[in-house]
């Protein structure tokens, strides 16, 4: 698997090759069916277009662990499928993290001619750095990850049907 990060304080930037289509891509970050299948299990819904919310709800465990039943809000910026999606993004897990406020998170997905497609997930992390600590955490059993964890496991489901812990 070919995935590489460049990390700053107020930007990250991960890409990974995923031997899908672009539209495959689209629906598998855009949709809630899909979005139930991958990373933390949250369903993700978005009004796709410009102003349109962003809406991700937690999972059954993460409300039994005190976090809200919306973890994640913010609003459409930009809505090109199934090429590019910007939006906010704020976490409302702890009072401390929906202080910091809103940050933006872009989707870009490129065809190549080889058959597959380049994503790359800019996250602008300005003013955020208890985010910033969380996206770019590594793989931790307890339920850590970040966006390295949450599109490799999108990449898994999409080439495998399943994702990395096999469901």
């Amino acid at each position: 698997m070919s995935t590489d990060k460049e990390t700053s304080l107020t930007t990250q930037v991960y890409k990974i090759y995923i031997k899908s289509t672009p539209e495959s891509i689209w629906d598998a970050i855009t949709s809630p069916e899909w979005t139930e299948k991958y990373g933390y299990r949250t369903r993700a819904e978005f009004d796709l277009r410009s102003g349109g919310k962003v809406r991700y709800q937690s999972t059954q465990q993460m409300v039994a662990m005190g976090i809200p039943e919306t973890c994640i809000d913010g609003e459409v910026v930009e809505a090109k499928p199934p090429r590019k999606l910007v939006h906010t993004w704020r976490f409302l897990f702890f009072p401390e993290d929906k202080a910091e406020g809103f940050t933006r998170v872009t989707w870009e997905i490129e065809p190549t001619r080889a058959g597959f497609c380049k994503l790359t997930v800019t996250h602008e992390l300005e003013g955020a750095p208890r985010m910033a600590a969380n996206v770019s955490s590594k793989f931790d059993e307890r339920g850590g990850g970040g966006w390295l964890w949450i599109i490799s496991d999108l990449k898994s489901l999409l080439e495998t049907g399943k994702g990395l812990s096999g469901n």
